[in-house]
C-alpha cells in the first residue's frame, strides 16, 4: 500500500512516517517501480504502536526503546514494567511542573485589573522572572508612536486590511 493508505489505517500523517523512517523507527520502505514507497501490515501495526506511545507522551528516543523490547520475545515483562514505571514517573514530575505555571499564572491573573491602565502584573511578573507580581514594579516599557499607537499592536484599520 501506498503512504497514504498506510497513514490513513495507521493514524499517522504521512509527514511522521517520513519522520519515522528518517529516525529508524520504522525500517525503510519499499520502493514500487514507480519509486513510491509500499508499505504492508506489518509496517501499520508497528505504526500504530508508534502513535499509540506517542499518544501516552513517550519520546521518540523512548519508543526505540519500546520497540526493541517488543520485538524481543526473550524480553522479561518486568523490564517493560519498569520502562513504563519510569514513564508515569516523569509524567508525574511534569504534571507538578504544569500545576505550578497554572497556579503562577492564576495568581499574576488575579492581580491584573484587566482594564485599560498600561501597568500589568503578568508582564511584571514574566519581566522579573519569578513569576510572581513585584513589589516594587517598574514602570513598563512603552514602544510609543504617535497619536498612541504602539509598534507592536497596528492600529485597527491597519489590522482589518
Amino acid at each position: 500500500m501506498n503512504i497514504g493508505r498506510a497513514a490513513e489505517m495507521s493514524g499517522v500523517s504521512t509527514k511522521m512516517i517520513r519522520y519515522y523512517e528518517q529516525t529508524g523507527l520504522i525500517p525503510r520502505a519499499a520502493r514500487q517501480d514507480s519509486g513510491y514507497r509500499d508499505y504492508d501490515e506489518a509496517d501499520v501495526h508497528r505504526l500504530r504502536f508508534i502513535r499509540r506511545a506517542r499518544d501516552l507522551g513517550f519520546t521518540v528516543e523512548q519508543i526505540g526503546g519500546l520497540l526493541d523490547l517488543w520485538s524481543d520475545r526473550s524480553r522479561a515483562s518486568a523490564d517493560v514494567k519498569a520502562f513504563a514505571l519510569e514513564h508515569v514517573e516523569r509524567l508525574k514530575d511534569k504534571m507538578a511542573e504544569i500545576e505550578a505555571m497554572v497556579r503562577t499564572l492564576e495568581t499574576l491573573a488575579d492581580h491584573c485589573h484587566g482594564d485599560d491602565r498600561p501597568d500589568c502584573p503578568i508582564i511584571e511578573g514574566l519581566a522579573e522572572g519569578d513569576g510572581a507580581p513585584s513589589a516594587t514594579a517598574r514602570a513598563p516599557r512603552r514602544f510609543g508612536k504617535p497619536g498612541g499607537q504602539t509598534a507592536r499592536q497596528p492600529s485597527a484599520a491597519k489590522r482589518t486590511r
